[in-house]
């Protein structure tokens, strides 16, 4: 009987991972005082008006956002590739990510285009357009960046690829995550979007410190 190690597969996870926390911090400070979703029409268009620069950085800085995290999915993916996992995990971690992504950049697009609005726009568009830009940047990044979550921890605990309590804090967050789309219903879920953003944020990082390049694999002669 023979070990064997799988060579090392894919680019490093942590690069992307600290390229998507920095512009992701860096979204929320510039955006920190940015109206709440309860917030009225008028308010909204009367902060757009007095902050259309701030709102197009943010903006900016949300869209460019999505590029690292389609790269953490992507790498992602072929690593737990690498490490032998053919069931659905890894492609749920592709496919959660990648969604997730996009949610963002379209985030990202809508807020832009609110930053843009004309001086003779109505309260009625800007609560529109902030709501979308909410619904998509909120509820639906938060619930397919769970997708992404799951993905990797169900694995990374069925194989220990990742420490227990990692995978189990991974899994609680996914879980979290999806709880968090009854912020559609319930303004009072909306709590839950920042704790899975940041909280998802730190988990990612611990993964990528942690998740193995190899696995040992056993073969017979």
């Amino acid at each position: 009987m023979t070990t064997e190690r799988r060579p090392q597969s894919g680019p490093p996870l942590l690069a992307p991972v600290l390229a998507f926390t920095a512009l992701t911090i860096a979204y929320v400070v510039v955006n920190r005082s940015t109206p709440h979703p309860d917030a009225s029409g008028l308010a909204v268009l009367q902060y757009t008006q007095a902050h259309s620069t701030t709102i197009k950085v943010g903006a900016f800085l949300l869209f460019s956002s999505a590029v690292p995290l389609a790269l953490i999915a992507a790498v992602l993916y072929r690593r737990l590739r690498a490490l032998g996992i053919t069931a659905p995990g890894s492609a749920i971690t592709l496919v959660g990510g990648v969604l997730a992504a996009g949610w963002l950049a379209l985030s990202g697009m809508l807020g832009w285009t609110e930053g843009r609005l004309p001086a003779d726009a109505g309260p009625a568009l800007a609560r529109a357009l902030a709501d979308l830009s909410y619904a998509s940047g909120g509820p639906g990044f938060v619930v397919m960046f769970a997708l992404l979550l799951a993905g990797v921890a169900v694995p990374g605990l069925l194989a220990g690829l990742l420490p227990r309590a990692l995978s189990w804090a991974g899994l609680v967050l996914a879980g979290v995550g999806m709880l968090s789309s009854l912020a559609l219903l319930v303004s009072g879920f909306g709590y839950l979007l920042p704790v899975v953003r940041f909280g998802g944020l730190l988990w990612l990082v611990l993964v990528a410190a942690r998740l193995p390049l190899t696995r040992p694999r056993t073969t017979h002669p």
